[in-house]
């Protein structure tokens, strides 16, 4: 069994014209670093050029479908019933994206099936962890 959930959605791009533009992106979940959920823009969708991803606790995104949650670079709120708000905070300034929330909810889904809520401590390789921020001194 795979230790990796890639997902992909279309996440739609609020900007201040009328349109929102379509733009591919990926989810992923590891359970390996089980606490964690990545989304993914490719290059062409990015204002740079190149693929960025953004790092957020699947609990923020979890929460965030039903409610407002996230007080830092990343927020999540509904917006209606079919589409969740995600908004991603840089010192370039705000990104806010609009993903269907069915989409949302599967990829959750899956994550839990992988690794329940509450059980993330057994996935964790602490020793590994200590290791790297120790900087391999154990």
């Amino acid at each position: 069994m795979s230790s990796v959930i890639e997902q992909s959605v279309q996440a739609r791009m609020v900007a201040s014209a009328p349109q929102m533009e379509t733009l591919p992106a990926t989810l992923q979940y590891d359970r390996e670093d089980p606490f964690a959920v990545r989304m993914a823009f490719p290059g062409p969708a990015t204002l740079e050029g190149t693929e960025v991803s953004w790092e957020f606790s699947r609990e923020l995104l979890a929460t965030g479908i039903d409610t407002p949650a996230g007080v830092g670079d990343v927020r999540v709120r509904p917006f209606g019933f079919e589409r969740t708000v995600l908004e991603f905070h840089a010192v370039e300034g705000v990104a806010m994206v609009h993903v269907r929330t069915a989409e949302l909810r599967q990829f959750l889904k899956r994550a839990q099936e992988m690794v329940p809520v509450g059980d993330e401590h057994r996935f964790m390789d602490l020793d590994r962890s200590l290791t790297d921020l120790l900087g391999g001194a154990c």
